[in-house]
């Protein structure tokens, strides 16, 4: 499957908003990141894509 969203694009969004120190402090997993988060990350990309489309 290949990824939606880059991981580069998905850290920087989690450092925006505040959820990439449970990331880090996990050694990089993602897996105790709350869905809520997740879904925060996934509003922000959108919003950011479609800014790029609007341009």
């Amino acid at each position: 499957m290949s990824k939606l969203i880059s991981n580069n694009l998905r850290e920087e969004i989690a450092k925006e908003l505040g959820v990439y120190d449970t990331v880090k402090k996990d050694g990089g997993s993602w897996a105790n990141v709350s869905s809520k988060d997740c879904g925060n990350i996934v509003k922000k990309a959108i919003e950011i894509a479609n800014r790029a489309v609007e341009k």
